[in-house]
């Protein structure tokens, strides 16, 4: 089996599209432009998506008071320093930054509806892609 794509039940699905694509470089692959303003989203990989949308079919899960571990995205990062400045501008917060003994830089933020998004620098890469 291989991911196709996650999807997420968010608060202003059209607004986060459109940060997400200007400060995460994703690429919107399909968009409904009335409710419930389904968004499919790619990575420069175009191997997964995103999927974000306004349902109100069910809760919008408490993202902003969601601890990070409980659900975020992560995404390779070649300098987790640069874009945490870089997004931090552009209206996320920081949430935890860790310096690992493998030499990993992991950096925990949250996008500006309060959702986890974690930027990885890892010490020995863990996906083919990255290699």
């Amino acid at each position: 089996m291989k991911f196709e794509h996650f999807a997420l039940n968010v608060e202003d699905p059209k607004a986060m599209a459109s940060w997400y694509v200007e400060q995460l470089g994703l690429s919107i692959v399909r968009q409904m432009q009335d409710s419930p303003y389904t968004t499919f989203m790619a990575d420069n990989s175009g191997n997964i998506m995103l999927e974000i949308y306004n349902n109100p079919a069910a809760e919008i899960p408490p993202y902003r008071t969601m601890h990070p571990l409980l659900v975020h995205l992560a995404f390779v990062s070649e300098d987790p320093a640069k874009d945490k400045e870089r997004l931090l501008q552009a209206g996320a917060s920081l949430e935890t930054e860790q310096h690992l003994e493998d030499g990993s830089h992991l950096l925990m933020l949250r996008d500006p509806w309060g959702f986890s998004i974690q930027f990885c620098k890892r010490g020995t890469p863990m996906l083919a892609l990255q290699q």
